[in-house]
């Protein structure tokens, strides 16, 4: 059987060497102004949904909250278990299922991890986890692109040197989804995987978050939590609750 796209390649140690250079320090300040908007209490549970190798739940420990992180890659779970803080669990969990019900406060969805299945019920499915997954009274908060801006602004092809390997990139748009095609050379061995998102805008996740009884209750536009600008915003941030 053939493995979904962001099974392959997430469980690559390319993947790992790709992003080995993301903004850590962007990520702690929005996640710091985050909960401050969001006022979590101390004993609040959060559910890092897609967590990759942990960092945003590693610092959601680190303020003190109850965190558990899960993510279907099993390669980025190994690393993020490699925390010594008691306060924060990894698990390996397809977020398309419910993880535990009824049990968190707090779900966040962060950098662009939903809209990666080809069946548009599989991200539905998703947001109805999540509600199931929500205490009564509990938050979800959804960090997507602005997919229009990003589609405005897309480098067609694109090359990185990293760890003495060629990344070549090549993205494009196909009216539906954004790909990232990557190919790259290790040990004389030719590799390409790929990457691809579905262009949702906040219309089609505002639809979807209705069939899952979520309404929208905060739209923010970059992760200084400024308002959102179709045409300018980096990022599309929601804030969710559930309808009961």
């Amino acid at each position: 059987m053939t493995k979904d796209w962001f099974e392959e390649w997430f469980n690559t140690s390319y993947y790992h060497t790709l992003y080995k250079n993301r903004n850590e320090q962007e990520a702690i300040r929005f996640i710091d102004r985050l909960c401050e908007f969001l006022e979590i209490k101390p004993k609040a549970k959060i559910l890092d949904l897609a967590c990759g190798k942990g960092r945003h739940s590693i610092h959601l420990a680190k303020k003190g909250f109850t965190t558990t992180g899960v993510d279907l890659a099993r390669q980025s779970i190994v690393k993020a278990k490699q925390t010594e803080l008691t306060n924060v669990n990894f698990e390996v969990h397809d977020m398309r299922k419910v993880y535990k019900k009824d049990e968190f406060d707090f779900v966040f969805n962060l950098f662009t991890s939903f809209g990666y299945f080809e069946n548009q019920d599989d991200n539905i499915d998703v947001l109805k986890g999540v509600t199931l997954n929500l205490t009564e009274n509990g938050l979800f908060v959804l960090d997507f692109m602005n997919a229009s801006k990003v589609i405005k602004n897309l480098i067609a092809e694109e090359s990185k040197q990293l760890e003495g390997i060629t990344f070549n990139l090549k993205r494009s748009y196909d009216g539906v989804n954004i790909r990232k095609d990557i190919y790259l050379k290790d040990n004389d061995k030719n590799y390409h995987f790929q990457e691809r998102v579905s262009a949702f805008n906040l219309h089609d996740i505002k639809t979807m978050a209705a069939l899952a009884d979520l309404k929208i209750i905060n739209t923010f536009g970059d992760y200084n939590l400024n308002s959102f600008e179709e045409k300018t915003s980096d990022r599309l941030i929601l804030v969710m609750r559930v309808n009961k």
